[in-house]
C-alpha cells in the first residue's frame, strides 16, 4: 500500500471550480453541482422554486436530473449515465432523530432502469452546507480520478487519484488523511466510494463514510440496492469527497427554529423512553428482527422455500450483542437519540486479505443476516460478519449477494450446478467457506463470482443457455423482480407483501413496502380494497422519506405509548402522532404554509413516484408485464416445500373449495398456484385503479395533471403507450 505523501504526490489537478459557498436558506442551498468526468467540466446548476415544490428533494432531485440526463436507449455503461447524491431539505437537521440520509440515483446494471437507495453517512448533509443540494457525475474518466469538494474553500476539483486503494476499508481512512489539515477536521470529511466487487459484478454497492469522533476511525452506511456502486466504478472513479467543517444545529437555517426544536425535543424523549421496551435498536440495531421472523415463518431459508429453522436462534441477536462495542453512542448523524448503527470495534476475518488482522465491521443488520445467514443455511454468526465486512470492503451489497448465492445453491442441490460448473466450489447450503471464497473471486474477477455477481436474471440465461437448465423452474425459484433481487422476507402468505415487493418502482425492496406484519400476521387488510389502499398509502409515506433526507426508523419502530389504543389497528400503523411531526418539521424548516394535513406528505410522493414509474416507462419498462413475481413469492415450487406444511396448504384449498383428499402433492400443488397467481392479478388490478393507473399500469393523463407534472415530454411518452 502506497504511503499517505506517495498519494499526495501522484494526485495532479485535472480540473477546478471556485465557487461562493451558498448559504443555506430553509433546508436548501438552491443549487446542485454538476460533474463530467469525461471532458472534466465542473458547473453550477439553479434550484428553481418549481423544482422545490413538485420534486422537493433527495430522490426526487436525484430523478429529475437523471430524467433531463439520460435519453431512452441510455445504457448504464454509457458515459451518459450519472451516479446522483442528494440529502433533502430536512436533512442533515441536529434537532430531529434520523435526518441524516441521503438518497443514491443512478441507472441499474441489474434492472436496466432508474434506481433509487438510501443511505446513512455524513456525504448528503455535509454536501448541502457545502452548498449544493445534490450532485451529479457523468462521464467516464479516462484515468482512476476523486472529486474533492472543500465547502469551507468553496472549491471543486477532479483528481488524478492512482495510488489510493480501491478497497472501501482502506480508502475512507486515506481521504481522512489526505484532505483533513488537522485532526478535528475529521469530522467534516465524508467520501463515497465502491471497491473492487463493484469493478467485477453488477451487484456493487456506494459505501458512504462518516468520522467516528469517539472511536476515531472513519465508519460506512450502504447505498446497496441496484448496482450503483458498479456504475460509480465502471466511470473510473474512486471516492467523492466532501469537506466542510462548521455543522451548526442551525445550518440548515430553519423558518421556524422554536418549532423545530419544541418537535425534536418531543421526538428525542419518546426514543429515550420507548426503543429500550419496544425494539431495543440502541442496543442491536435491527439485529432482533431475526427472532421475530423465525417466529412467524417469515425468515428466509435456503433460497426462501422456509419461513423458520430449528437452528435460526444462531443468528439471534444476543449471538452479535457481545461482538458490539455498545459503550459509545452509535449514531450515523448528529442528534439522532435512536443511534442504531452498530459497530464492531475489534474483528478478526480468518480468510481473505485482511485474514488475522484486527478490523471494524459496521453492523451487520437484519438483512444480511438473513440473506448470507439463514438463506443460505449458514447459521454462524462469525461467518455472517466476516461476509458483511468483505461486502462491504469489496463494494458489494450484501442483500443481492446473500439471495442471489442462495439460488445458486439451490440450483446446485437440484443438480444444475457441480463443482466443475463452479470452478471447484461446492455450493450447497450452510457451507460457511464456498460463501467466502465465492465473495473474494466476486473481488478478484475470477470464476464462478463473477457469474453470481452478474445478478440472479443474467445466472438464469447462463443456466438455461450453457446447461439447458428448465426455464420455468429457474423463474420459479429466482427471486428477484425487475431484474433485482429479492429483500429478506418470506411473502407466501402475505399477498399484499408480493405486491409490496413487484409493484415497487425499482424492484423487490422493503423500504418501498414493508406490510408483512399488517397482512400476514395481524390481518389488518383483510379486502382487496384494504390492500390496495395500504399499497397506496405506505409506498407514498415511506417515498416521503426519501425526498427529505430522513430514516424511516423513528416513525413506526417507535411508537407513543397510546397509539395501540388511541387508534383502532389500521389507522394506528400510521403512527399518526409521529405524521403530525413530520408535518410540523418540514414546515419548520421549509416555512412552506400550504402543507398542514397527512395528505399534503402523500401528494408530495404520489407526484414523485409516478414521476419514477414514468420513467421505468421511458426505459422500456414501467408495464404490468414487468410487476410479475417469481411463483415462490406467492407459494410453493417443490413438493418438499409444500410438504412441509401441508395442514396449512390443505386447509387453504378447502377454504377455496377445493377438497385436497385423495389428492397428490403435485394435484394440490397446481390447484394452490392457479388460485394463487389469480389473485395477485387482481391485487395488482385492484392497486392500479387506487393509484389512478390505467390496466397496464401506466399513470394516465388525468393523474399526471392532478400531481403536476405533467410536462410536455411526460404527455407525449403516455400518449405514446396509451394510443
Amino acid at each position: 500500500m502506497a504511503s499517505i505523501e506517495a498519494i499526495r504526490a501522484a494526485h495532479k489537478v485535472l480540473a477546478e471550480f471556485e465557487y461562493t459557498p451558498a448559504k443555506v436558506e430553509r433546508g436548501y442551498a438552491n443549487q446542485t453541482l454538476y460533474v463530467n468526468v469525461s471532458d472534466n467540466t465542473i458547473v453550477s446548476k439553479p434550484v428553481d422554486k418549481k423544482m422545490k415544490h413538485t420534486f422537493i428533494g433527495g430522490r426526487g432531485f436525484g430523478l429529475w436530473l437523471l430524467w433531463n440526463a439520460v435519453h431512452d436507449d441510455t445504457h448504464w455503461d454509457d458515459p451518459e449515465n450519472e451516479v446522483i447524491l442528494s440529502s433533502g431539505p430536512i436533512g442533515g437537521t441536529t434537532a430531529y432523530p434520523g435526518a441524516g440520509k441521503s438518497i443514491a440515483v443512478s441507472l441499474s446494471p441489474l434492472t436496466h432502469t432508474v434506481v433509487d437507495s438510501n443511505v446513512g453517512g455524513h456525504f448528503g448533509p455535509l454536501l448541502k452546507f457545502a452548498g449544493w443540494d445534490a450532485s451529479e457525475v457523468q462521464g467516464i474518466a479516462e484515468q482512476e480520478v476523486s472529486v474533492f469538494v472543500d465547502g469551507n474553500k468553496g472549491l471543486v476539483q477532479i483528481i488524478a487519484a492512482p495510488h489510493e486503494a480501491d478497497d472501501s476499508y482502506l480508502l475512507p481512512q486515506q481521504v481522512l488523511e489526505l484532505f483533513a489539515d488537522a485532526p478535528e477536521e475529521k469530522a467534516g470529511i465524508s467520501s463515497v466510494s465502491a471497491g473492487p466487487g463493484s469493478e467485477h459484478t453488477l451487484i456493487g454497492c456506494l459505501n458512504v463514510s462518516f468520522y467516528d469522533v469517539r472511536r476515531k476511525f472513519p465508519r460506512l452506511k450502504q447505498a446497496g440496492r441496484g448496482g450503483i456502486g458498479s456504475v460509480l466504478r465502471q466511470k473510473k472513479v474512486k471516492a467523492l469527497v466532501v469537506k466542510y467543517v462548521g455543522v451548526k444545529a442551525d445550518s440548515n437555517a430553519p423558518a421556524d427554529w422554536e418549532e423545530l426544536t419544541r418537535v425534536g425535543s418531543k421526538m428525542q424523549r419518546e426514543i429515550h423512553d420507548r426503543d429500550p421496551i419496544m425494539n431495543d435498536m440502541r442496543g442491536g440495531g435491527t439485529t432482533m428482527l431475526t427472532s421475530i421472523m423465525n417466529e412467524f415463518d417469515l425468515l428466509p431459508v435456503h433460497n426462501f422455500r422456509y419461513g423458520s429453522h430449528p437452528e435460526a436462534e444462531r443468528l439471534y441477536k444476543d449471538q452479535f450483542k457481545p461482538y458490539f462495542s455498545l459503550n459509545i453512542p452509535n449514531g450515523c448523524w448528529y442528534g439522532c437519540t435512536l443511534a442504531c448503527a452498530s459497530c464492531v470495534e475489534r474483528f478478526q476475518p480468518r480468510t481473505g486479505p485482511y485474514k488475522g488482522q484486527w478490523v471494524n465491521v459496521d453492523g451487520p443488520e437484519y438483512e444480511t443476516i438473513a440473506g448470507i445467514g439463514s438463506n443460505c443455511g449458514i447459521f454462524d454468526a462469525h461467518a455472517v460478519l466476516e461476509a458483511n465486512f468483505y461486502c462491504d470492503t469489496y463494494g458489494i451489497d450484501t442483500i443481492s449477494f446473500g439471495t442471489a448465492l442462495a439460488f445458486a445453491m439451490e440450483c446446485y442441490e437440484e443438480g444444475i450446478l457441480n463443482q466443475e460448473r463452479t470452478g471447484g466450489l461446492e455450493l450447497r447450503f450452510g457451507n460457511a467457506e464456498a460463501m467466502l471464497e465465492l465473495l473474494h473471486q466476486m473481488a478478484r474477477g475470477e470464476v464462478f463470482g463473477t457469474v453470481v455477481g452478474q445478478g440472479i436474471r443474467r445466472m438464469k440465461q447462463h443456466l438455461m443457455q450453457k446447461y439447458g437448465a428448465d426455464p420455468q423452474f429457474l423463474q420459479d425459484i429466482g427471486m428477484e423482480c425487475k431484474g433485482l433481487e429479492y429483500s429478506e422476507y418470506v411473502t407466501k402468505e402475505s399477498i399484499a407483501q408480493q405486491g409490496g415487493y413487484g409493484l415497487a418502482n425499482k424492484g423487490p425492496q422493503h423500504d418501498e413496502a414493508w406490510l408483512i406484519f399488517m397482512d400476514a400476521v395481524r390481518n389488518q387488510i383483510p379486502t382487496f380494497e384494504d390492500k390496495a389502499e395500504a399499497l397506496h398509502y405506505f409506498p407514498m409515506f415511506r417515498t416521503w422519506f426519501s425526498l427529505n433526507g430522513l430514516c424511516k426508523l423513528p416513525w413506526n419502530d417507535v411508537e407513543p405509548a397510546d397509539n395501540r389504543t388511541a387508534y383502532e389497528p389500521r389507522v394506528a400503523a400510521r403512527v399518526p402522532e409521529h405524521v403530525e411531526n413530520y408535518i410540523r418539521l418540514f414546515t419548520a424548516v421549509t416555512g412552506r404554509q400550504d402543507v398542514t394535513k397527512p395528505e399534503d406528505l402523500i401528494l408530495m410522493s404520489e407526484a414523485v413516484y409516478n414521476f419514477q414509474r414514468l420513467f421505468n416507462l421511458k426505459m422500456g419498462f414501467g408495464t404490468r408485464e414487468h410487476d410479475a413475481v417469481p411463483y415462490r413469492s406467492m407459494g410453493p415450487v417443490t413438493q418438499e416445500e409444500y410438504e412441509s406444511r401441508a395442514d396449512r396448504y390443505d386447509s387453504q384449498l378447502e377454504e377455496i373449495g377445493f377438497n385436497p383428499g385423495g389428492k397428490s402433492t403435485a394435484e394440490k400443488m397446481a390447484a394452490l398456484r392457479a388460485h394463487r397467481e389469480q389473485r395477485y392479478e387482481s391485487l395488482i388490478d385492484a392497486v392500479y385503479k387506487r393509484r389512478g393507473w390505467t390496466p397496464e399500469g401506466i399513470p394516465t393523463l388525468e393523474t399526471v395533471k392532478r400531481l403536476g407534472i405533467d410536462y410536455p415530454d411526460v404527455v407525449a411518452l403516455i400518449e405514446k403507450h396509451t394510443a
